[in-house]
């Protein structure tokens, strides 16, 4: 056994690799528990045998070598988090050139990565091209099974994201606009088919990442058109391949016939629309909650605070807008549970008339407050707020009506409710135009 930046110069055909998972696994404390009980059992039996537990503990960082085991640990560093940070990055990215240099030319490097944390996987990314690798192949793996202690009642992944990695030769930067372009088209067909090989939730959302990379990861460096000295980071980059993963899946919901991606949804809605077609009204695992609340620019405390759209269940979680802190929040609440709240939980005098910040107002909002207007009987008041937000002549709003339908539960008296409420517009006709009515 050796640590990975030992030298091997240009001598291997395929490296295979399954990298540490950022800060998710504490490795080496976990093998502690098993390695004092096997030094203690090799004690005096064989001189080979204890020169293999030469320490107390297991190997953990070495500062002296700026080498050993490579995880996310402030603790390793005086509760330093930036430093902790900085010291995974570097290194993944020194192992990743060590990978490079013992590479043959036409050599291949494997990575197994299923974290749910999103820097974990800016991380790995980020390290990747610094090392000078091209992604030029990718597939999720269900390799998880869902009886494993691991995954009762958390929101572990069920697969693996192989990614099959090449040697990048020498290239100019790219340009944001090519490159975006090219992940699209790159990614489409495949989100179709891991979408019919029954992929969802979070591991539908990282599986595009490695389509994605083929395009990115092929440029050092990646240029703004429209900002001269700005780099495309690797953040916003998987923010625009999480967003379009989002689009496709609300695509597929609000169609039967199965759209491939829809533009122009607002991201309450659209998050709506993921949680409730991934877990409905239930109990749902908080980190795949966020993960969706990120690709949609969202974060999991403004849909409980601003947006009173979620409710928490179980221990409390601490989130913030900024995604370093609700990336966290993934990792230290998978236990947690939140749940979408039922359209009669949210009484809120303004619901769908204002929002904070002067934001346009959630479609999902819109149509809640006409579920309550419909539920007082005053048809009058109905028409008038359909007729103030314009919402017969909204293209989207027709097809979320019908899809809040066919997600609701047969018999319930919220399909009930949305069947009389469309059948009610439906008779209606596109008569109206916008009224400038305030409604109380």
């Amino acid at each position: 056994m050796q640590s990975a930046l030992s030298e091997n110069d240009d001598c291997y055909d395929v490296i295979i690799t399954d990298p540490p998972y950022y800060d998710a696994i504490p490795y080496s404390d976990l093998m502690d528990f098993f390695y004092i009980w096997l030094r203690r059992l090799t004690h005096k039996l064989d001189h080979g045998l204890q020169e293999a537990f030469p320490s107390p503990l297991g190997p953990k960082w070495d500062r002296a070598a700026h080498d050993g085991e490579l995880i996310d640990d402030a603790s390793r560093f005086g509760n330093d988090k930036a430093r902790s940070r900085l010291n995974y990055e570097d290194g993944m990215a020194r192992a990743f050139s060590a990978c490079a240099r013992a590479l043959r030319t036409d050599g291949r490097l494997v990575v197994v990565f299923a974290s749910k944390n999103p820097t974990a996987w800016e991380t790995l990314v980020t390290a990747l091209i610094r090392a000078g690798f091209v992604v030029n192949g990718s597939w999720p793996i269900q390799t998880e099974l869902q009886t494993r202690l691991r995954s009762v009642a958390s929101a572990a992944l069920a697969s693996s994201i192989w990614l099959v990695c090449c040697k990048r030769t020498r290239a100019r930067p790219g340009w944001d606009s090519q490159v975006l372009d090219e992940m699209r088209r790159n990614i489409t067909q495949r989100l179709r088919d891991f979408w019919d090989a029954g992929i969802r939730g979070p591991d539908f959302v990282w599986s595009a990442t490695g389509p994605a990379l083929e395009a990115f990861s092929q440029y050092p460096v990646v240029k703004k058109a429209n900002a001269p000295n700005q780099l495309l980071t690797v953040a916003e980059f998987l923010r625009a391949v999480r967003r379009m993963v989002a689009d496709f899946v609300v695509g597929r919901v609000l169609s039967r016939a199965g759209s491939e991606a829809v533009s122009g949804l607002d991201d309450v809605t659209t998050y709506y629309l993921l949680h409730r077609h991934d877990y409905g009204l239930a109990a749902a695992p908080v980190g795949g909650c966020i993960l969706y609340a990120l690709s949609c620019n969202l974060s999991d405390t403004a849909l409980v605070n601003r947006y009173d759209l979620l409710t928490q269940s179980g221990i409390s979680s601490t989130s913030s807008a900024e995604e370093d802190d609700a990336a966290e929040a993934v990792t230290s609440s998978s236990g947690t549970a939140v749940r979408l709240k039922v359209w009669s939980q949210r009484k809120e005098r303004k619901l769908g008339l204002e929002v904070s910040a002067g934001q346009p107002i959630p479609l999902i909002d819109q149509v809640h407050r006409l579920m309550h207007l419909w539920r007082t009987g005053d048809q009058i008041k109905v028409n008038e707020y359909l007729d103030l937000r314009g919402l017969q002549q909204n293209s989207l709003f027709h097809p979320l009506l019908q899809a809040l339908i066919e997600l609701s539960d047969e018999g319930s008296d919220e399909r009930s409710l949305l069947e009389a409420l469309s059948n009610h517009i439906a008779a209606r006709g596109d008569i109206r135009a916008p009224s400038q009515q305030q409604l109380l």
